[in-house]
């Protein structure tokens, strides 16, 4: 058995075998935590209001009809609720993240201190602007590096998301098509793009026919000029690529969809491997959005909403649509409206009403100044760096669809290791929660049969991606020496066993009703 520095066991004992049942379901400091409809009493509430005075009802047949039934909860019983779930819940502040495509890199408190100075934290989207200056040359100033990072040469900071900058610069890429007079509906999407690209496509109207990928995931630029014709109005490529792998033909490619008439869209939600290393730009791309919650940290959902701007090639710039910063010789300027455009500017229209993420550009400018131009590229390096290293550390134990070649900042690994096994690729994942990992990203890209996508980030020390490493190869030794009951009874140790997903997915219940009332056996 293992022994700790103080010679203490280290290997965990099992439950079911080791430890009685306890009367709370608890055990020790893992709480068995109900749900609040559970704990709480709709009668009650943990906070005394005063009865309201006389008022004349304005909502008619709109008013509620019934109680709302919420649960009363002291103020104790809701802290310690949303506590025991946070300590359930795994982040990127408990353990390593591997979650390829996702970018879960680590938030420095810096941003957080920063996001949280008065005039920036407390700032309202109604303000008039003569008081909210600082923000606005804030906004000027992530724009202004931004535009250095890609080599571009307008920024549209408005879009909320990865998804909605996609629509921005499509939207975009839509309307330059109209200006030209042209009829072009169709936006090559290659297979082993993200589910949003084509997605987005279609909802404004665009047909999708897909680019077929070579045995590695990359897009042959053959197949791309076999596509193109006077119908063809963009094609949407990331690069690097789901499959964690450079597109080397990026230019060949983007020259011939430019001299066919159309535009180049790239998906920018790898640029964490790219930053100060290669200039969009330069490779040839009219516009890509963003996601300042992958690249620029703060991950997926802290803090509020994400940001994902849009930068625009020379021939896309007068599209980007409202509201946008122009920088004069008096500093940077908030333009709000279309009485307020210059000659040359036609933006597309408007995508919201105000810069709700206000939060996430303190953070990712925060992060840039922290870094310096140096500091973002040696991210970039690291982040590249820490791939390769999980790559070499289980390629021997592990395949990869497209060979041992260098990947970028994931590496993709698929199941065929697991063949003859037992072991399913979502057994394998099952396993890693009982090991305290958060499985890496199962099941895409969907080119890949069983794929295992993994991106350690550049935040990882060299220790967290040594013992990360060396669990999975456990793992995969435990799987082909026969522990199959290991894999299919896992997860052991996480709050719930192992959920019928499926069936959950298809049949959710959304709406929590009171058990049937049971009582106590007669003695």
């Amino acid at each position: 058995m293992a022994m700790n520095t103080q010679g203490r066991p280290t290997a965990p004992t099992t439950p079911e075998t080791s430890a009685p049942e306890t009367f709370t379901g608890n055990r020790a400091l893992q709480i068995e935590e109900a749900l609040l409809f559970e704990i709480g009493r709709n009668d009650v509430t943990g906070v005394d209001f005063d009865d309201p005075a006389p008022f004349t009802e304005r909502l008619g047949k709109h008013a509620r009809k019934s109680s709302i039934d919420l649960p009363g909860l002291s103020e104790p019983e809701a802290m310690r609720h949303y506590v025991r779930l946070s300590q359930k819940n795994y982040s990127i502040d408990s353990g390593l993240y591997p979650l390829g495509s996702c970018t879960m890199k680590h938030n420095p408190r810096i941003n957080e201190k920063m996001a949280r100075l008065p005039g920036l934290g407390d700032i309202h989207p109604l303000q008039p602007l003569s008081t909210v200056q600082g923000a606005v040359e804030l906004m000027a100033e992530l724009g202004r590096w931004l535009l250095e990072m890609t080599g571009m040469t307008s920024v549209a900071l408005s879009p909320k998301a990865g998804a909605h900058g996609e629509l921005c610069g499509m939207m975009a890429i839509k309307a330059a098509v109209r200006a030209k007079g042209e009829n072009r509906n169709i936006v090559l999407v290659p297979e082993s793009a993200h589910g949003t690209n084509p997605a987005t496509a279609a909802a404004i109207g665009f047909k999708v026919v897909t680019v077929p990928a070579r045995p590695d995931g990359t897009v042959d630029p053959e197949a791309v000029k076999a596509l193109l014709s006077p119908e063809v109005a963009a094609i949407m490529l990331t690069n690097p690529n789901t499959c964690g792998l450079f597109e080397r033909d990026v230019v060949e490619i983007a020259a011939a969809v430019h001299a066919a008439g159309a535009f180049f869209y790239c998906d920018g939600a790898n640029f964490n491997a790219i930053v100060g290393k290669a200039k969009v730009g330069e490779l040839g791309v009219d516009a890509m959005h963003i996601n300042l919650h992958k690249t620029f940290s703060t991950p997926h959902g802290g803090g509020g909403p994400g940001a994902g701007p849009v930068v625009f090639s020379e021939r896309l710039s007068a599209f980007a649509p409202l509201p946008f910063i122009r920088v004069e010789a008096d500093g940077p300027v908030l333009v709000e409206n279309e009485s307020e455009l210059q000659a040359g500017e036609t933006p597309f229209g408007r995508m919201v009403a105000f810069h709700g993420q206000m939060g996430m550009f303190v953070r990712a400018l925060s992060y840039m100044l922290s870094h310096g131009a140096d500091g973002l590229q040696q991210a970039s390096e690291d982040a590249v760096l820490n791939a390769n290293y999980v790559r070499a550390g289980l390629r021997d134990l592990m395949s990869q669809p497209s060979g041992d070649r260098t990947c970028m900042h994931e590496v993709l690994f698929d199941d065929t290791f697991l063949d003859g096994t037992g072991v399913t690729t979502l057994d394998f994942a099952k396993a890693m929660i009982d090991e305290g990992y958060h499985p890496m990203t199962m099941y895409f890209p969907l080119v890949v049969h069983g794929a295992m996508l993994i991106e350690p980030t550049e935040s990882e020390s060299k220790a967290s991606l040594d013992l990360f490493v060396a669990t999975l190869r456990d793992l995969v030794m435990k799987a082909k020496s026969g522990d199959v009951e290991r894999f299919h009874q896992a997860p052991l140790y996480a709050p719930r066993r192992r959920l019928d997903e499926t069936r959950a997915a298809r049949s959710p219940k959304l709406k929590w009703e009171k058990p049937e009332p049971w009582s106590e056996a007669a003695e």
